[in-house]
This record gives structure tokens, C-alpha cells and sequence, in this order.
């Protein structure tokens, strides 16, 4: 998560703004460039606020429809009119809101080695946003400046409004850092998203902020020479710090590219902590040194960042402490994975689709790791000292929520993890696990007729939740879903053990049968004799799944309208995505990814 600070917002020796424009500008000018500078970093702010105030109003719009959709389907077995596709939503859908920047690529991973790859694409959508916002801050570096003046005056110039644009957009930046984001859930954007958006908003600030600098150098330089200007740079204590900012942030960006964030990512997290703070220490003595206007944005990055870590805090602090604390059984399970029950201090209210970051001290201690919630159990705490529930509040006291996840054991902290509970002879480990949660999960699936979810591997702990959560509201007729298909993607049979007691919990619900069909695609069975099918309902094959075919079997009798999710590997999400858009005029149809880029 590259958390580019611009170190320099190095205002230049007069940097940033206080009439520094005219001076710079000489008397013939007739723009006041330091209230330019000012009007147009709040342009850039009110840019995103439009653009936020837009995807509100979306928002808004999406879920009153959902709603409407939801009740009007309770007691409807057909809703055919939902079914049918709007031709230009089907467009919009189709070739902008689903799709990837060319024909089909974009979750899938550009691999280089089992252990180094240089990330993913964006989407179309994301990609015309960055494109547009990059734009809009190279017009705003260069409006206004006369670039035929002397170069000491046009050096200047580019200098303060450089240092004025990377400093505002810090607050974004560090906005879109946070695991509490409030725009996460006011937006309904997932973090995925923000995470792809600060990578590339940090590196609109370094660009930013190395033009600043080598502005000044530059223009240092016209007047005494180069030698001259490095050694203002870094004998000046207020150039100092903006030189050493400059520089933490250059190294930010370098090693939060994905092909060193992958392969070394405890490292990369740690040094990448360690090199904002210094880049904003940097930052903040270079203007404060001055008492330059930019501080006060300073105030709100800072302020940005202490609440997501105080919030982060207290979330661990009140789900872990009281109550005995936090119970953690962690088992080895076939196939190179391991179950992880965390038996929680206090009561979790549950939704399909949330995730938790994990702290394992005697695992990783500097490390939170997020995994997606696979399970949920509530039961009651026999405590004879507590007596009989008096009121509402004791009620809830003795109730003990335990949370599941399957986490695959590849390198660093998963490795570990399976390796030590492997070691075990009955492969189990009782160890401390403080969990920070729960955050947003993805949108319920209520108002859909029919819900198919596609999963490959541990991508299946996302879908189990919704296909319990579905099956339930169907039995008591609380949701629209009539039709709800699992398909997951394994690489052998022993795998089934991940979700094995929970499927069997599902396949024991009232009225499953008249609802829910499992499908279970093995691509690398032993032998045909793995391969059977329990009963009409619960169908396994060998190979890998026909993306296309099943969709298109499943739209040929769809009820209401349909929703289409997918978590797992980059490949298959994108032959979901690409398999969704080219069936948009087929009938209503929206499309769900569940990933987590890091």
C-alpha cells in the first residue's frame, strides 16, 4: 500500500505561497500566482468532492432500488420483470462499468516467478478516473505560467505551485490509506479500490513533489551554479527537511512497487511505515520552519492518520479485551491450509462478505494480516457465577461469538502459521490471536432471484456465508432469492475438509433442496473414482468449469434478477467478468468481484 507522502512540498525558500507568485513574477506581472496556487488546490479537493457527491447520489440510487427490488420479490416466485435487461444499463454495464481496460485482463496477476509479479490492470472505469485526475493536475502545475519569462522566474513559479498541489493531495492520499475510510461504506467503493487509488495518488504526489524540488534546484542553480544549490539544499535546515522528504518519498514509491511488495511484504510493510513518517516529519519542519500556508492541510493528513490508527485501536482493544479474551484454535487441513476459530470476548454481529485483519503474536509480532470471515457460530457462555440473564445486556454478555477463517499456507506469516499447527501431532495449535474487525463486506444479496457464486480455492470463504445467509432468508422469506448455485473450483477432492462440518450445517437447513445446487469442478482429481456425486443438488466433475456454458444454463431459467460473484484466483475472476459482460443482453445480470490486491 504505497503511501507516498510528498515529502517536498518543499514550498521552495518561500515556498508554497505567500505572495511568493508576484514576487517571483516580478512587478510587470499582473497574476497574483500565490492566490492561484491557493484557488487551485481547492479545485483539486472540489474535484473529488464532486466526484464523491456523484457516487453518493449512485449509491443512494442503487440501494433504494435493491430495496424496492427486495420487497417487491418476497412473495413473487417469477419477477419477470426484473429479468428483463435494460438495453443501455446493459451497454453501460457491458463496456464501462465491468470492463477491463482491453478485452478481458485485469485480476489476473502479471507473473514473473512463483514469488515476484508486477501487479494487475485497473478497470476501464478506474483507469479513465486516474487518466482524468492526472490530467487536471498537470494542467493545474502549468496554468497561468508564462513560460517565455526568465527561467529564475519560471523555476519559481512551477516550484510553489508543485509544492501547493502535492501538499492537498496528501489529504486524499492518506484518506484512501485507512481501513476505516468512512467512505468505504458511504460510497459502497471496497478497499480494494482505495488501495488502487492511493498507490497511484502517491505517485502524483512524488511527481509532484521531485518537480517542486527540482524546480528550485533549477532555479538555484541560473543564479550561483549547480554545486552551489545542492549545498544550499542540504546545509539550509528548512531545504534540508524538504530535501530528506523528497527523498523518503522517492524511496516510498520504489519499494511499494508490486514487485517488491510482493516479495517481500513483512519488509515492505514495516519500511514503508517507517519512510511516511519520516516523509512527513520532513514535510512538516520544512514548512513549519517557515510558517508556510500549507501547513494547515498538514493538520488534516495528520489528523486523517491518527484517527484510522486510534480507530484501529480501540476496535482491537474492544473486541479482544473482557470476557476471558480471545480463544484461538488453529488446524492443519489437507491441501497445504489450516482453520482458524477465534472464540471471540465479545458478541460479533455477522455478515456475509466481512473480513478481519489477524494479530498472531507468537506468529508474526509486528503483523495484521486480512482474511475474509468464512463462518459464525454464536452460542451461549455457561458462567454459574453470572446466574440467570437479567437484562438485555447480561443476555448479550453470555452469548460468545466465534468467528472461522481458511487461510492457505503459502510464504512469511500463512507459511508459518500452517507449518506450526502441522508440526503438532493431532496438527492443532491453541495459540493468542487478537482479531481488528469486522470491516464492510460485500453488498447483500437479498433482492436477487438468482444468485450464482463462482470460488476457486480459498475464494470459497466467501461465498459459504452468503449461500447460508440466502438459504435461511429463503426458508423464512426474507429475500428475493429463488436459485442459488455454488460452483467451486478445487484442485483435488481433499479439499472438500476446509468446509466440511459448515457444508454440512447448509445441506441440513430447511428447504435447501428447493433452493441451492452445488456444483464442485476438481482440475486435478487422481483417479475418476474421487469423482462422484452425492445427489442431484451437491453434482462434482472433473476438470475445470465452462464458464460461458454455465452461466448461459442458468440464464435460460433465470428468476428475477441475477447476481453473479466471484472470489479467487485473478484467472477466474477475469473468465467470470469476461463471461458476465458478454451475457448483458441476456437478461439482468450484475456482477460482484470479491478481491483483495495488497
Amino acid at each position: 500500500m504505497s503511501v507516498s507522502v510528498p515529502g517536498n512540498a518543499t514550498a521552495g525558500a518561500q515556498a508554497g505561497g505567500r505572495g511568493h507568485g508576484a514576487a517571483a513574477g516580478g512587478a510587470t506581472s499582473s497574476v497574483d500566482h500565490a492566490v492561484v496556487n491557493k484557488m487551485l488546490s481547492h479545485y483539486l479537493l472540489i474535484v473529488l468532492g464532486a466526484v464523491s457527491g456523484a457516487l453518493l447520489i449512485w449509491r443512494v440510487t442503487t440501494v433504494l432500488v435493491r430495496y424496492v427490488r427486495t420487497v417487491t420479490c418476497l412473495h413473487n416466485d417469477q419477477q419477470r420483470y426484473f429479468a428483463k435487461p435494460s438495453h443501455n444499463y446493459s451497454w453501460f454495464q457491458k463496456n464501462i462499468l465491468y470492463a477491463p481496460i482491453f478485452s478481458k485482463r485485469h485480476n489476473r496477476e502479471f507473473q514473473i516467478s512463483s514469488a515476484l509479479n508486477v501487479g494487475t490492470l485497473p478497470s476501464r472505469l478506474q483507469l479513465f478516473f486516474l487518466l482524468a485526475y492526472l490530467g487536471t493536475n498537470v494542467a493545474f502545475c502549468v496554468m497561468t505560467i508564462d513560460f517565455s519569462g526568465p527561467l529564475g522566474q519560471v523555476a519559481a513559479l512551477i516550484r510553489n505551485r508543485t509544492g501547493y498541489l502535492a501538499v492537498v493531495n496528501m489529504i486524499p492520499l492518506f484518506l484512501m490509506a485507512g481501513r476505516n475510510n468512512p467512505l468505504i461504506n458511504l460510497l459502497g467503493i471496497s478497499f480494494d479500490t482505495f488501495n488502487l487509488l492511493h498507490r497511484w495518488f502517491g505517485r502524483i504526489v512524488m511527481l509532484e513533489s521531485v518537480a517542486h524540488t527540482v524546480a528550485w534546484l533549477v532555479g538555484n542553480a541560473s543564479k550561483n551554479g549547480w554545486s552551489a544549490a545542492f549545498n544550499t539544499a542540504i546545509t539550509v535546515k528548512f531545504l534540508m527537511w524538504g530535501f530528506i522528504s523528497t527523498c523518503a518519498m522517492i524511496a516510498l514509491c520504489i519499494q511499494a512497487s508490486s514487485i517488491f511488495r510482493h516479495a517481500y511484504y513483512e519488509t515492505f510493510k514495516i519500511a514503508h511505515i517507517a519512510l511516511a513518517i519520516l516523509a512527513v516529519l520532513g514535510l512538516w519542519y520544512h514548512l513549519d520552519l517557515k510558517k508556510l500556508p500549507q501547513l494547515k492541510y498538514l493538520y488534516a493528513v495528520c489528523a486523517l492518520w491518527i484517527f484510522d490508527r486510534a480507530a484501529r485501536f480501540l476496535r482491537v482493544g474492544y473486541r479482544n479485551i473482557g470476557a476471558g479474551g480471545t480463544k484461538t484454535l488453529v488446524e492443519a487441513l489437507p491441501g497445504g491450509a489450516c482453520r482458524v476459530t477465534v472464540s471471540m470476548a465479545r458478541p460479533w454481529d455477522f455478515r456475509p462478505g466481512q473480513h478481519a485483519y489477524l494479530y498472531m503474536p507468537s506468529i508474526g509480532f509486528w503483523q495484521s494480516h486480512p482474511f475474509t470471515v468464512a463462518w459464525s457460530d454464536e452460542a451461549e457462555q455457561l458462567d454459574g457465577e453470572k446466574g440467570l440473564p437479567m437484562d438485555r445486556h447480561d443476555v448479550l454478555y453470555q452469548k460468545k461469538t466465534s468467528v472461522s477463517f481458511i487461510i492457505r499456507g503459502r510464504t512469511g506469516f500463512t507459511g508459518a502459521l500452517y507449518s506450526r499447527a502441522a508440526a503438532n501431532p493431532d496438527g492443532k495449535l491453541v495459540t493468542r490471536c487478537l482479531v481488528e474487525g469486522p470491516y464492510r463486506g460485500s453488498h447483500q444479496l437479498h433482492s436477487y432471484g438468482t444468485v450464482m457464486l463462482f470460488a476457486g480455492g480459498v475464494g470459497v470463504t466467501q461465498a459459504v456465508p452468503h449461500v447460508r445467509d440466502l438459504v435461511a432468508g429463503y426458508s423464512n422469506g426474507t429475500v428475493a432469492a429463488r436459485k442459488v448455485i455454488m460452483v467451486w473450483v478445487i484442485q483435488t477432492p481433499e479439499h472438500l475438509e476446509w468446509i466440511r462440518p459448515w457444508m454440512t450445517e447448509i445441506l441440513a437447513m430447511e428447504k435447501r433442496r428447493e433452493v441451492l445446487k452445488i456444483m464442485l469442478f476438481v482440475s486435478r482429481p487422481r483417479s475418476t473414482k474421487e469423482i462422484h456425486s452425492p445427489s442431484s443438488t451437491v453434482q462434482m466433475f472433473p476438470g475445470r468449469p465452462n464458464i460461458d456454458t454455465l452461466l448461459g444454463m442458468e440464464m435460460e431459467n433465470q428468476i428475477g434478477t441475477m447476481a453473479v460473484t466471484v472470489c479467487g484466483p485473478g484467472a477466474l475472476s477475469d473468465e467470470v467478468r469476461r463471461a458476465v459482460r458478454n451475457k448483458q443482453y441476456n437478461g439482468a445480470v450484475d456482477f460482484v468481484e470479491e478481491a483483495f490486491s495488497w
